[in-house]
């Protein structure tokens, strides 16, 4: 837990069901990485780069996730509760938010407060 990977190019790294709660992934290139299950509550991941990732079922509960973008990620079942993150880019996660978190039991269009 709080592990630094700031500045990091882990494209297609395998963080499956990691616990890496805390973590640092600043301006972190993450593209078709898999991260799904992982729980990164309470990181640091502004300004990463999930293009293609799969955030299916993640945790990303109080992250802070400010100028980071999700270009045809799977956010399927990822729980937001209490992210910040910008308006527009909740905006868009909403339009393809959907799934239950499979640990937390949060709906993914509620964590982010989806119209």
């Amino acid at each position: 837990m709080g592990s630094g990977f700031a500045n990091a190019n882990m494209e297609g790294a395998n963080f499956e069901n990691a616990d890496v709660r805390g973590a640092v992934f600043s301006a972190s290139i993450l593209r078709r990485a898999n991260l799904k299950g992982a729980n990164f509550s309470g990181g640091l991941l502004d300004q990463a780069d999930f293009a293609k990732a799969d955030l299916s079922d993640a945790l990303l509960v109080e992250t802070i996730l400010l100028r980071s973008t999700f270009d045809f990620a799977n956010i399927d079942g990822a729980d937001f509760t209490d992210a910040i993150m910008d308006e527009g880019q909740r905006k868009w996660l909403c339009t393809k938010a959907k799934g239950t978190n499979s640990k937390t039991g949060v709906d993914t269009r509620a964590s982010l407060e989806c119209d």
